[in-house]
């Protein structure tokens, strides 16, 4: 199998570094190989953090149904946060760094301890948390024009972009995040609703999955970890620079400032 997941993250390296997107690595790997696409991410994760990169966290994604549509890919996956993917609240995003790029809202978790333990329960990942915050994840991918199977998007470390964290952490306590909407707005105007039900019945219960798939890959979430949460409503498509501004019910709002190069 060596062949083809050199071919892939040949392919992929090649698309990330000229922010050109590429054919599907299906090609290689086949459609259901799952394993062989996770070989793939971590190979590219092994690389980026030989070249300077530090893993910040981890991001589940494809969990709310209407994403699952959008891309009819049926089942979660994760991916690799790296500390030069994330921004603060208003703080500028250039759109240049993104090939294709998509909005969610999303809700972030702020780990106060490990979460290691393949059989990890939400009561475990309430015990682990220190804070949520309110999050914009803006995915994207080098597959061209989001031509993906499952093997695709775990290959590309689950189509990952950027994300944009709120400045006012939230405690957990008493707080039932199924339950919270959300509206995602696009320079004032509303492009997407959803709740927090969305994420496999709740953000808390995907990052349960999370945990367990990764200690289960020899990869834990550690104490200090960011960890998404996954989308509580439809993607939107970010065409260039912009404003996106998430409010989540009680937990507070988030700006995303897309910024496009001006000469």
């Amino acid at each position: 199998m060596t062949a083809p997941i050199d071919a892939a993250v040949a392919r992929l390296a090649t698309a990330a570094g000229t922010t050109t997107p590429c054919p599907p690595v299906r090609e290689f790997l086949g459609t259901q190989d799952i394993d062989a696409a996770y070989a793939v991410q971590r190979r590219l994760r092994d690389e980026r953090v030989a070249a300077g990169a530090r893993v910040a966290g981890a991001k589940i994604g494809l969990t709310a149904p209407s994403v699952q549509r959008q891309f009819g890919v049926y089942q979660p996956d994760f991916g690799v946060l790296f500390d030069d993917m994330l921004y603060a609240h208003t703080e500028p995003v250039p759109y240049r760094r993104f090939l294709q790029p998509r909005a969610e809202g999303e809700i972030a978790f702020v780990l106060g301890r490990d979460l290691d333990t393949p059989g990890a329960s939400v009561a475990d990942v309430l015990r682990a948390t220190e804070f949520v915050l309110p999050a914009i994840e803006i995915v994207d991918s080098r597959i061209d024009a989001w031509d993906l199977s499952i093997v695709d998007t775990v290959a590309d470390n689950a189509s990952s972009g950027a994300v944009v964290l709120g400045c006012t952490p939230f405690s957990l306590s008493g707080r039932d995040l199924a339950a919270a909407g959300m509206t995602l707005e696009l320079d004032g105007e509303p492009v997407s609703f959803g709740a927090g039900h969305a994420c496999l019945g709740s953000p808390v219960a995907a990052v349960a999955w999370l945990a367990r798939e990764l200690a289960a890959r020899e990869q834990p979430l550690r104490a200090g970890d960011v960890v998404m949460s996954g989308a509580l409503g439809p993607m939107v498509p970010v065409t260039g620079g912009g404003r996106f501004r998430l409010r989540l019910d009680g937990l507070g709002e988030v700006d995303a400032v897309i910024e496009e190069e001006t000469q």
